[in-house]
């Protein structure tokens, strides 16, 4: 994990760098400081920063990870990875009700009336699918 966290370190002083270098070049080409770009840049500085801080609030909680250890060995972190659905549409079905909604900002907002229910119905169905029927916990 400490690899992690130093790579979004390094990730945040690049596009701190970026960041100030966008506005002076902005402010020198246009007379302007753009405020949409460094605005956006800013952002992936602070979401740098965030998923850094995670990762090491998370280091600091657990024990050391197999891949942190230098004579670790890749079988040291066989096992199971998580739980998967093979047999389950909801996925799908979750995946072209946000096709639906990304192609409204193309074809029309009235897309969007058909989009959202049937991601909305798509996101339940996908939290919810083990809750009823045979495979209720």
């Amino acid at each position: 994990m400490r690899s992690n966290i130093w790579l979004f370190l390094v990730m945040a002083a690049y596009f701190t760098i970026a960041d100030i270098g966008y506005g002076v070049w902005s402010y020198l080409y246009f007379g302007a400081i753009e405020p949409i770009g460094t605005a956006a840049i800013g952002l992936l500085v602070i979401l740098s920063l965030f998923i850094a801080f995670y990762l090491y609030s998370g280091m600091r909680r657990t024990a050391e990870l197999p891949e942190d250890s230098l004579d670790g060995e890749i079988s040291d972190d066989s096992g199971e990875v998580g739980f998967f659905s093979p047999w389950s549409w909801w996925p799908v079905a979750l995946g072209l009700g946000s096709a639906m909604l990304f192609l409204s900002l193309a074809v029309g907002w009235w897309l969007t009336y058909i989009a959202v229910p049937f991601a909305i119905v798509a996101v339940i169905g996908f939290v919810f699918e083990y809750s009823r029927g045979a495979h209720a916990h």
